[in-house]
């Protein structure tokens, strides 16, 4: 039975750019999927995309790419990235000149998949009765209208797969969902029909289980963490795949990490939801029919996974400016860190106060007490060595959040005693930019697909 290897190397825009020329260079695979986005990666791309029109993409995909091309086009293995982010073209044209540099002109056919973007169309959806209301509060999006920075739709994985039919090397997508880079290949491969319910779930799956890169190969895996070996070589992670639905998950050998079924197990659980009900645009996959067995050494076999039929929307991520914020911190060290920590503090505040200052929200942490655990309660060991008094403001008056960001260096001369560390300078006034999830209707949006060669 044919089988197919599919290894994700990024499991967000940051990881390792040594990750997807190890799975190129050290075993075989067929593709090599590249998962930049996430809402946060959005709303920074589309900072970028403002103050620069050629911005908005990721590019640590160029590097990556003048890495791993030549072995690429050598030994037929696709790349998928949906590295386009708010600005595919943009990141269409950075790829045309480093094919170029690599002396590959003529010879590379790139697939662009376009049309999530759609916040030139609000107004005319608008119109058309689309409403685009908050998915967790019901707020329609004429609250925020004037707001808007982004508006983008999850596509799933389709157009990518007609891009692949297309015969393309690379594709490049804006925002897609991270399950369809992986099921894209499947269904191009397989020829899986789109409605075919429980094989299109499976292969969603599998983008699941791989889409964190490291993740699920013993990177931030609690279950025995201790033992896993050569985490510094870490292996990132392969599917490979059978036209029956059922799939492998490994890593090439000699690489450190571990894949076993604890740690498949525990990304599984990684934004999952309702087990029965995870949606995508391509299906609706029900977690709680998929069988796990140890299949050898750092090899996990995923059988017997079933699905339902997608609905009729498409999620859409949109962005909006809601203010801005500032945040920074001073350290206290023993004797009576915490004591220190929240006395300055309270100085702080009754500043703020008496400046006339005020905010949406203020919120003080204090790392090494509670600054991942607050509201445990009890105090802490009054021998704690140090601790970080962080206090962080938002609001929409930008100068009330400058002037905050001007008196916490002082407490460390006119607050308590033993600063040991002010955290990264005075810190800057930023926008903040929210996140607003809403769902469309299928037949209000269409990707495009174009295939070129450069």
């Amino acid at each position: 039975m044919k089988t197919i290897r599919i290894a994700n190397g990024q499991g967000f825009w940051g990881d390792s750019l040594d990750a997807p020329v190890q799975l190129v260079e050290r075993g075989p695979i067929d593709y090599l999927t590249l998962d930049y986005l996430a809402e946060i990666t959005m709303s920074i791309m589309q900072k970028q995309k403002s103050r620069d029109p050629n911005a908005g993409y990721a590019r640590d995909f160029l590097y990556v790419v003048s890495r791993v091309l030549p072995k690429c086009l050598d030994r037929n293995i696709k790349i998928i990235a949906n590295a386009g982010g708010v600005n595919p073209q943009a990141c269409v044209a950075g790829l045309k000149e480093v094919v170029n540099k690599l002396g590959l002109s003529g010879k590379v056919k790139i697939g662009v998949v376009t049309g999530d973007d759609i916040v030139g169309n609000l107004d005319e959806l608008f119109d058309s009765g689309v409403e685009l209301n908050n998915m967790e509060t019901g707020e329609p999006l004429s609250s925020i209208r004037n707001f808007v920075a982004s508006a983008n739709v999850y596509f799933g994985a389709a157009p990518m797969a007609e891009a692949l039919a297309q015969g393309a090397d690379i594709v490049v997508t804006g925002r897609c969902t991270d399950t369809g880079l992986a099921l894209a290949p499947m269904i191009h491969e397989f020829g899986w029909a789109m409605d075919d319910w429980d094989k299109i779930s499976a292969g969603t799956i599998a983008g699941h289980i791989i889409e964190c890169g490291a993740q699920t190969t013993g990177g931030n895996c609690q279950a025995d963490w201790q033992s896993i070996p050569d985490l510094w070589d870490i292996g990132y992670p392969i599917v490979e795949a059978s036209p029956d639905g059922s799939f492998v998950v490994t890593k090439h050998e000699g690489t450190g990490g571990r894949v076993n079924v604890a740690g498949v197990k525990e990304q599984l659980m990684y934004e999952m939801g309702d087990p029965k009900n995870y949606i995508t645009p391509d299906c609706i996959a029900d977690f709680t029919s998929i069988q796990l067995e140890q299949d050898g050494e750092n090899r996990v076999r995923v059988c017997g996974i079933t699905g339902k039929p997608a609905t009729e929307f498409y999620k859409v991520s949109i962005s909006y400016s809601s203010g801005y914020k500032a945040g920074g911190g001073l350290i206290y060290s023993w004797p009576d860190a915490y004591q220190k920590a929240k006395a300055a503090d309270a100085i702080l505040r009754k500043r703020l106060d008496v400046l006339g200052l005020k905010f949406d929200e203020i919120l003080t942490s204090f790392i090494g007490v509670n600054g991942t655990h607050e509201g445990l309660g009890g105090e802490p060991s009054p021998d704690l060595a140090e601790v970080m008094m962080r206090v962080a403001v938002r609001g929409n008056d930008k100068a009330a959040v400058e002037r905050f960001a001007k008196e916490i260096a002082p407490l460390a001369l006119n607050g308590p005693p033993t600063v040991t560390y002010f955290a990264s300078g005075r810190p800057k006034a930023e926008e903040i930019i929210a996140y607003w999830p809403a769902l469309i209707p299928k037949t209000a949006v269409q990707p495009q697909v174009e295939v070129i060669t450069v």
